[in-house]
This record gives C-alpha cells, sequence and structure tokens, in this order.
C-alpha cells in the first residue's frame, strides 16, 4: 500500500527510557575515536570519568531504538532494506549530564513525495526523569521505492558551503577497529563489521556507521573550533553525503560565519564526501 500521510504525520510511537553511566559515555567516545594521545589532557575529559564531559552528538545513542519501530506507524510502509539514514539533527536544551535516566518521546514530524522515494522525519524528545527536556533529535530517513504517493515534495537540498576558502582544515584519522568498538554503543547492524554482509550492501569491506562519522566531525569541530568547550553547542545537524572506511583519515573542512560553524568531511585516501551542510549552532558567550 502506498503511505498515506494523513494516518502517519504525527503518529506517536510509544516512550521508552534508556539509562546510562559513565561507562557507557566513554564508550561512545572511544567509539567516535577519543583518546588520542591517550593521556592527553583533552582527551582524558572524554575518556577518565574523574572530569568527564559529553559531547552533544552523544544525544544520538539514547533514541537510537526509535527507528526500529516505524513499521508499526499506520499509513507508513516501506521496506527496512531500502531506507537511507540520509540527515541527522540535533537540539541541547542544556548540557548532557554524564549518567542519568532518559525519557523518549518519538513522532513522525515530516512526509514528503520525492517521487522515487518518500522522506520522513522522525523526531524523539527526550527528557530527564522530572520531565525537563534534555535534547530533541530529527532523523531524516529516504526510503527508496515508497514515493510516489502523491505528497509535497518538500524543501530542497541546499549546499550550506560558503564560497571561499576554509578557515580551516581538520585532519581525523580512525582506527582500523573503529566500527568494531563504536557498534558496542547500540548499532549492531552487521553492514559494519562483517565482510559478507558489506557485499551485499554493496560495499568491498564494512564501512564505518553514519552516526559515527556525525560523531567524529562533531569531535573534532568541538575540539578545534571551541577549545573543547562542550557547553558552547546549541544545535548540531549534517547530511551524509558518503561513507567512511575504518583507518581512512577524514579532512573536514570548516567556515565559521557568526555564532555558526559550517563543515564538510572527506576521506583524504579516495577524495570522496562524507558529511556535507555540517552546521554546528554556538549558543554566544557573554563578551559577544
Amino acid at each position: 500500500m502506498p503511505i498515506e500521510p494523513s494516518l502517519a504525520l504525527g503518529h506517536e510511537l510509544p516512550e521508552y527510557g534508556y539509562s546510562y553511566t559513565p561507562d557507557q559515555v566513554i564508550l561512545y567516545h572511544l567509539g567516535i575515536g577519543a583518546g588520542v594521545p591517550a593521556t592527553a589532557a583533552g582527551e582524558l575529559a572524554y575518556t577518565y570519568e574523574k572530569d568527564l564531559k559529553v559531547l552533544p552528538s552523544f544525544a544520538v545513542i539514547p533514541p537510537m531504538r526509535s527507528g526500529k519501530h516505524l513499521n508499526s506507524v499506520p499509513g507508513l510502509d516501506f521496506d527496512y532494506a531500502k531506507m537511507l539514514h540520509g540527515e541527522q539533527a540535533l537540539e541541547l536544551h542544556r548540557p548532557i549530564p554524564t549518567s542519568g535516566t532518559v525519557v523518549n518521546q518519538s513522532r513522525v514530524a515530516e512526509i514528503w513525495d520525492k517521487g522515487k522515494a518518500a522522506v520522513v522525519v522522525q523526531e524523539i524528545v527526550s527528557t530527564d526523569e522530572t520531565g525537563a527536556p534534555l535534547f530533541t533529535t530529527r532523523s531524516t530517513l529516504f526510503m527508496r521505492g515508497a514515493g510516489g504517493f502523491g505528497g509535497e515534495p518538500g524543501p530542497k537540498a541546499v549546499s550550506l558551503q560558503p564560497d571561499r576558502a576554509p578557515d580551516g582544515v581538520i585532519s581525523q584519522t580512525t582506527l582500523a577497529q573503529q566500527a568494531l568498538i563504536y557498534r558496542l554503543s547500540g548499532d549492531k547492524n552487521p553492514l559494519h563489521v562483517d565482510p559478507d554482509a558489506a557485499k551485499l550492501g554493496g560495499f568491498d569491506t564494512p564501512i564505518i556507521h553514519g552516526l559515527c562519522s556525525h560523531g567524529i566531525v562533531c569531535k573534532a569541530l568541538v575540539d578545534q573550533v571551541l577549545g573543547g568547550d562542550v557547553t558552547r553547542v546549541r544545535s548540531y545537524r549534517v547530511r551524509f553525503a558518503g561513507v567512511g572506511y575504518p583507518g581512512e583519515t577524514y579532512q573536514i573542512s570548516y567556515w565559521t560565519e557568526g555564532n555558526r560553524i559550517l563543515a564538510n568531511a572527506a576521506s583524504k585516501e579516495r577524495n570522496a564526501p562524507i558529511i556535507s551542510n555540517a552546521v554546528i549552532e554556538l549558543i554566544p558567550t557573554s563578551i559577544e
């Protein structure tokens, strides 16, 4: 059956909780490449519970299970095997604590008809145990073969890259075992570990998780542009433009414009895009 926006749009999925400790935060940080060099003060802030801080991109971990239940939404008929994660956005309502219990409430926020594909935006509001909001995440999902249902096409994608040389380029080399570590944060898709599964997906070898690349870029910008100050980030969003492979070096080009950092990331070895239209919106400092 075709997708029926009148049934699916605004539908709320059952809420669920996620509890975590500093160990889960540290594991996530290790999964996106923190800890190199191991004893550097800036890296210990991500990998040692003594003065632990939490990267904004950790916000994708507590609601990770939300996408697994989209096929239960009335009017949302699609094939999971043909679904692609196109974009990811998050908004922080306050700094993420190093431990706690998060309650996630998910809804279908947008549905667009792109002809050959449907685009579904899933929004998840994550609150703490008192009901106070911590962060809101939005996943843009491309459902190939599910378009053509007569819906609105939605906004067109526009490149945000400024027409000038970048203000800086950050090189971040990933570990050969990067995907093996990241998957322990909850995404056990065999595409990222099993060579046979990767070949079925059209790749020569396992690829790095898209949300791992999302975290790699976030950490690089926070560290190199914001001096490691995770509290400056108001929001962060990216478009997944390609894939990264474990062991590759990410070349992250960035531009600063007012209270925004714009960035793209590409594989140095293949000269191929990985992340585009990355935007960090900043909380202004008292002197700005």
